[in-house]
């Protein structure tokens, strides 16, 4: 691949991993509440997801899911669900803000899973890969070597993006010392999963 095709590249996935949606909310709702520490597992999962959507683009299934309306409507009512739920449990949420190790502990293993599931579940994000990767790969060129290089720059960048999304609302989060504050706070990104999830209850193919 050539330097200034993977530059171009570099902005187009920074754009993005900037652009707001489900990800970037559980990222700044994570900072603010958990701290950054705590908050990598999340951006962990929020990657296992996306690579396995470039996954799913380089093996050819992702253009088969892009292509059926059956297969969208799945997967994207599947989201919806999720993300509405994640939003009800962060308007019910009570966490105080000092927790013990073994919540910790576990916390993390399920801030993993959340992660996981609110990438997998976006139809959008695999409807997008698949338009975007063919404008950088030359058919005349290893394409999966291409592919590769375009995968790992991909969950790389956004892996910065979300760990500066977290960072800040974290460094936000050290001056709130009230729990009533962070019960509305928690209201308030509790609203901004639901309506993550009626955006992408109103998504078409």
């Amino acid at each position: 691949m050539d330097i200034h095709v993977w530059l171009a590249y570099v902005v187009t996935a920074v754009v993005f991993s900037l652009a707001p949606g489900s990800g970037t909310v559980n990222s700044i709702s994570n900072g603010l509440s958990y701290g950054t520490r705590r908050s990598l597992a999340a951006i962990a999962g929020l990657q296992i997801g996306l690579a396995i959507h470039i996954m799913l683009v380089g093996a050819g299934i992702g253009a088969l899911v892009a292509q059926s309306a059956l297969a969208f409507s799945v997967i994207k009512w599947v989201g919806a669900a999720y993300l509405v739920w994640l939003g009800v449990q962060k308007w019910r949420d009570k966490e105080s803000l000092s927790t013990s190790e073994t919540d910790q502990a576990l916390s993390s293993l399920s801030l993993m899973k959340n992660a996981v599931l609110i990438n997998l579940t976006n139809p959008k994000s695999i409807v997008f890969l698949v338009a975007l990767f063919p404008q950088f790969i030359d058919p005349a060129k290893d394409q999966l070597t291409q592919l590769a290089v375009l995968g790992i720059t991909t969950v790389l960048i956004d892996a910065m993006v979300m760990l500066g999304y977290t960072s800040l609302a974290s460094q936000m989060g050290r001056f709130i010392r009230s729990e009533k504050v962070m019960s509305k706070i928690n209201k308030l990104f509790g609203s901004m999963f639901v309506g993550c999830g009626a955006l992408l209850a109103s998504a078409k193919a």
